[in-house]
């Protein structure tokens, strides 16, 4: 007998993979704000703009935004 229990799926972190390479061609570090602007412009998903939303203030190189959002850096 197997139980079909529902395991919670990690967000698919393509599109945010995606953004983060698209912000940081030619850039080397950007602000919060930034990265929350052009998700929001990406139409990423609630989980995933909610994880920006919570990152303090400041400006971020591409390896701390992805670390810091479950992302990885290409």
């Amino acid at each position: 007998m197997t139980d079909d229990v529902a395991v919670p799926e990690e967000p698919d972190t393509r599109r945010l993979d995606d953004l983060l390479d698209d912000l940081y061609r030619g850039q080397e570090r950007i602000s919060q704000a930034d990265i929350y602007r052009r998700a929001v412009a990406a139409e990423l998903p609630a989980e995933l703009l909610t994880r920006i939303a919570a990152l303090p203030q400041g400006e971020y190189a591409a390896d701390e935004a992805a670390d810091l959002l479950g992302g990885t850096v290409a």
